[in-house]
């Protein structure tokens, strides 16, 4: 068993499961992996029991009925991964919109730099983004710039969704407080290990949106991320202990 799971959840992901599966499964470095999936009807599941033939005991799967969002797919993989005795955990994208390769450094930085949260940063080196259109480039870019602001953190890239948390950030946060989704999931994630002074560190990554499946993103989740930040701030400052646990 390796001390690092990455945690990819899914839907209707049929076209890119396989290859990132065997991308993660090449490298040096060894990580396991954990689907969490979310009932998706084009196969998604059948395919990783599949492949779970080829790869016993490092390739794992936790099937969900519905689509019931990315925040609780996430939830539930660090409590399964928590359960297990991992010591790191990866969120992923099975799309390739966060390079795979880049799971090594993110790892190096919290196994031997001592970072707490690692972030693969489109933001830390100008802007890395390929195949979005102008205007949702501006969107990400300035939603980070307001969360920074309205939060205090020195997190360039806020809503980054490749990212790495320790288990002891894990067990400190208060995940199941949670209840935002998609975007806000992320910035409350990392506001929360912000607020519980957890070391986080930027890693630069190149974001390139899906080439194969359809898009999750939709106007409601910024939408949530907007007034949520809003909501976290002040919850933060009249309710202390609801984000500060050390």
């Amino acid at each position: 068993m390796s001390d690092s799971l990455v945690i990819t959840p899914t839907y209707n992901e049929i076209e890119n499961i396989e290859t990132i599966i065997l991308t993660v499964f090449s490298f040096q470095k060894e990580f396991d992996i954990l689907i969490v999936d979310d009932g998706s009807p084009d196969g998604t599941g059948a395919k990783v029991k599949e492949l779970q033939l080829q790869f016993p005991g490092r390739l794992h799967l936790l099937e969900r009925k519905g689509k019931l969002g990315l925040g609780t797919a996430y939830i539930a993989g660090f409590h399964w991964a928590l359960e297990k005795g991992y010591e790191f955990m990866f969120e992923m994208d099975a799309d390739f919109s966060h390079p795979p390769e880049k799971l090594a450094d993110l790892y190096h930085e919290m196994k031997h730099k001592g970072a707490d949260v690692a972030i693969g940063s489109r933001y830390i080196k100008g802007v890395s983004v390929v195949n979005w259109p102008l205007s949702r480039i501006l969107m990400s870019y300035y939603a980070s710039a307001y969360v920074r602001i309205v939060t205090g953190m020195h997190v360039r890239d806020t809503t980054a969704g490749f990212v790495a948390y320790s288990s002891k950030v894990l067990k400190t946060i208060g995940i199941d407080e949670i209840k935002m989704k998609g975007y806000g999931f992320q910035i409350e994630m990392k506001f929360r290990a912000f607020k519980n002074k957890f070391k986080i560190a930027e890693i630069p990554i190149i974001f390139t949106d899906r080439t194969e499946g359809s898009s999750k993103m939709s106007g409601g989740i910024f939408n949530e991320a907007f007034w949520g930040v809003l909501k976290m701030k002040f919850g933060s400052i009249f309710n202390k202990k609801k984000y500060v646990k050390r």
